[in-house]
């Protein structure tokens, strides 16, 4: 389920806010600090492809 909470936050505000260890995912939409659902599904595995290709390219070009 998705949670908005209503109080209008600059970008500085919910960085500041956005907690460090959370198991929860946060983007901050027109002010709006939206709670996002776990990726599930083709999703999750199109963007588990892309993290490890980038990773792969990123030890192959020795890049910090």
């Amino acid at each position: 389920m998705i949670q908005a909470l209503t109080k209008q936050v600059t970008f500085d505000e919910f960085i500041a806010w956005y907690p460090e260890s959370s198991d929860r995912h946060y983007e901050l939409h027109d002010g709006v600090i939206v709670e996002m659902p776990k990726p599930t599904g083709k999703h999750s595995e199109i963007a588990g492809f892309i993290n490890g290709s980038l990773f792969i390219e990123i030890t192959r070009l020795s890049i910090p």
